[in-house]
């Protein structure tokens, strides 16, 4: 009595390929929603106004320069360095 050979074809399901696509948009999404926290993050660090004591440059090239002083009521005058 002869068998009867049948042949699994060799691709993939297509559940398979659901599954991965599905895995792949969500892999996907999760990256784009670190980068956008992180530039959030990153957008809130900015220094928006600093303060400094004293500062030293060696070479500065400035287009337009302003300078405000502002002196508080009760302040002492500084002695010159």
């Amino acid at each position: 009595m002869p068998r009867e050979i049948t042949d699994r074809s060799n691709s993939v399901p297509a559940t398979g390929l659901l599954a991965l696509a599905l895995g792949a948009a969500a892999f996907g999404a999760i990256a784009v929603g670190a980068l956008a926290v992180g530039r959030l993050a990153v957008g809130r660090v900015a220094i928006k106004k600093a303060r400094f004591g004293t500062l030293e440059v060696d070479e500065l090239t400035v287009r337009r320069l302003r300078v405000i002083e502002q002196e508080k009521p009760n302040a002492r005058p500084r002695p010159n360095a």
